[in-house]
């Protein structure tokens, strides 16, 4: 059975892994190899059970220890042809791939689908498992494009974007063109736009979803889960019945593990 485990979520660090306790994929790695290297330890996921690394995009949260851990273990690092570009300095010395669809990495199937993020060219994946079981991944979201929603409906488990509560944003200490860039179509997706569109992804067959980059300061678990349970138990689906729903932490300090 396939397993995720949300290693970094957020603003300080974004990483998961999926795959199996053998052989699997980082998704990300925006914290340092050494604290990737650990947090895997930590889920019970032997490093070199990586097989090779995606990357949304180019933005620190989410590459910052890619060189370091891609060197280490001599692994892969596959992403957009605009966010190999612009990353193209840092990972001179690394082995990088444009990703394309149907790619077969780790015993799995990879595809890749744009998202919309002030970026060079960011990227989500839509991910299947050897035991045919579908995974998505979409975050740093400024709008749920058609693109994207086409990939995250009927995925067995999906991770989405919650990052921001609108109110404690514009109420909050960011800098105007700040909240200006958060909440534009090429920003964050706000908790009220993901919770809008979950009933939709459950009445799709997805039973498995997890909310994702929360906002530190614009946001708390709290509020993101009350505001996805509200839309979702609104349009008639029961709380693990219909469907099961989590945030990630920031640190998945307790080493939880999700099998789906």
């Amino acid at each position: 059975m396939a397993r995720l485990c949300p290693l970094f979520s957020g603003s300080s660090g974004n990483s998961y892994y999926i795959g199996s306790r053998s052989a699997g994929l980082l998704l990300d790695a925006g914290r340092s190899a050494r604290q990737l290297d650990n947090m895997l330890r930590v889920c019970g996921i032997d490093p070199l059970a990586v097989q090779g690394i995606l990357l949304t995009h180019e933005h620190t949260d989410h590459v910052n220890g890619v060189r370091v851990f891609a060197k280490k273990y001599h692994l892969p690092i596959i992403a957009s042809q605009g966010t190999l570009q612009a990353l193209e300095g840092a990972l001179a010395d690394a082995e990088t791939h444009v990703a394309e669809t149907g790619m077969q990495l780790a015993d799995m199937t990879v595809t890749p689908f744009h998202t919309s993020h002030d970026c060079a060219e960011s990227l989500g994946f839509r991910i299947k498992t050897e035991d045919d079981r579908c995974f998505t991944l979409s975050t740093d979201l400024g709008c749920l494009s058609e693109e994207v929603m086409e990939n995250l409906l009927g995925a067995d488990f999906a991770v989405i974007e919650s990052n921001h509560d609108v109110e404690m944003l514009r109420n909050g200490g960011y800098p105007y063109h700040l909240k200006r860039r958060i909440l534009s179509d090429r920003g964050h997706l706000s908790n009220a736009a993901c919770a809008a569109f979950l009933p939709k992804l459950a009445r799709s067959g997805t039973k498995r979803i997890l909310l994702a980059h929360l906002s530190r300061e614009n946001n708390t678990r709290a509020i993101a889960l009350e505001t996805a349970l509200a839309s979702l138990v609104e349009a008639g689906y029961v709380p693990n019945v219909d469907f099961l729903l989590d945030a990630a932490r920031p640190e998945n300090t307790d080493g939880k593990t999700m099998i789906f």
